[in-house]
């Protein structure tokens, strides 16, 4: 498939006329620029088959597997902070292989999806509807996990979790059932709604009630408690146990997002989770708990978390951007710039803000970005970018698959507004 497609040239966007805050085009004409940049990155993730590496993959190792590495938790932390910062790639001299990742996949086919939306190509929809065959072929084992569920292609080490490879967690699977559901209402397809809301009992199960708190785990066995994790699971949840009229699935929902709105600071901010070494803020995951909490309100047609997420977005304009249209990592420093902060910044801008000065600020964003992470002469976008130097190793699911959901939304919500202008 990949040595018969073409991706268009790049137009003004990339070459002799690159558009800035203020340029005078239409917006048919930015979302053709930006449609050609999602050209170049499809191309270059189809010529891989979807398959890439990832920041957190040190564990499928071969060299480490034969030094006994995995015997020290320590030890397997190290490795993989070793090669998740390292910004040289040591991954081939390792035995770590190109792979495809659940989430990553899922991401592409959310921007196929997008695509098809704005040309209705049959193309971007076959695609999309090919991979997502191929996610539901990549269900964790049934016989241990009765219920559909995803995970990462990868033995994942972190101080909160021990996660062996082939173990689902609650944001892979969240992020695969948003492309499930995309899929069915593109197509009307049962397999994929039937597999969501299958998945969606599989975030049942992670629900849990500790004293007086009640949350969805991020992974089956885990205590720690992470709102993105809760907000996208009781967002999923509301959504699937919606479609069935299960009201005391969609209740849980409730109760769930409620702890993680009663977490968020006076000025709007949440903690990334609730032990000791989770106390930072940062933009992506705001992001995330505000898109996952606009999505639950609209799954169960409640108001209740208005004020949450008119606080949170306020808090999150105002910590994350600066003026240049360049996004900070976390709120309290602007490096490093990382590709995947600034694709999340576009959705929830998008999706979650909507007001006309969200759509210009996401048109700084877009604009500085591909200014100072997109790699023209690669057609990909670095991972980060520090003070002083750049990581520009290629991740799939990290960085390209994060970029070519987030422009390709981008370069749909320019055309509409076209439309809506005309």
């Amino acid at each position: 498939m990949s040595d018969r497609f073409e991706p268009k040239e790049e137009r003004s966007i990339c070459r002799d006329r690159p558009i800035v805050a203020g340029s005078k085009i239409t917006y048919e004409e930015e979302a053709d620029q930006v449609r050609a940049i999602c050209d170049v990155l499809l191309h270059g993730i189809r010529s891989e088959d979807y398959r890439g590496y990832d920041p957190y993959d040190a564990l499928n190792s071969a060299v480490f597997a034969s030094l006994g590495g995995k015997r020290f938790r320590f030890a397997m932390i190290a490795w993989q902070q070793l090669h998740r910062r390292s910004p040289v790639n040591f991954r081939p001299l390792c035995g770590i292989r190109k792979e495809r990742n659940p989430k990553g996949i899922a991401l592409m086919v959310l921007g196929l999806i997008e695509r098809f939306q704005q040309t209705t190509s049959g193309r971007d929809l076959d695609e999309a509807v090919r991979l997502g065959d191929w996610l539901l072929s990549r269900r964790a084992d049934r016989q241990e996990w009765p219920y559909s569920s995803w995970g990462y292609h990868f033995h994942w080490a972190a101080r909160a979790f021990d996660v062996p490879l082939g173990k689902p967690n609650a944001i892979t699977t969240c992020y695969v059932v948003r492309a499930l559901l995309a899929l069915w209402r593109a197509t009307g397809e049962h397999r994929f709604i039937d597999s969501a809301v299958d998945a969606g009992k599989f975030l049942q199960t992670l629900y849990t009630v500790q004293q007086d708190t009640a949350f969805y785990r991020y992974v089956p066995g885990e205590g720690a408690m992470v709102h993105n994790a809760n907000l996208w699971s009781a967002a999923i949840v509301a959504s699937t146990a919606s479609l069935e009229g299960d009201v005391a699935a969609c209740e849980q929902a409730l109760l769930a997002a409620r702890h993680s709105a009663r977490a968020q600071a006076a000025d709007g901010a949440w903690r990334y989770g609730e032990r000791s070494h989770h106390a930072f803020v940062d933009g992506f995951h705001t992001g995330y708990n505000l898109e996952a909490l606009s999505a639950l309100q609209g799954a169960l047609n409640t108001r209740e978390f208005d004020q949450v997420v008119d606080r949170g977005i306020g808090f999150y304009r105002q910590a994350f951007f600066e003026a240049t249209g360049d996004v900070k990592y976390y709120a309290n420093r602007m490096y490093p710039l990382d590709m995947h902060s600034v694709a999340q910044a576009l959705i929830t801008l998008l999706r979650v803000g909507g007001t006309d000065e969200d759509h210009e600020l996401a048109r700084r964003v877009i604009h500085r970005s591909i200014e100072r992470l997109y790699l023209r002469n690669k057609g990909r976008f670095v991972y980060q970018r520090g003070r002083y130097f750049s990581n520009t190793v290629d991740y799939m699911r990290w960085t390209q698959a994060w970029a070519f959901y987030a422009l390709s939304l981008y370069s749909a919500d320019v055309a509409r507004r076209g439309r809506d202008a005309q």
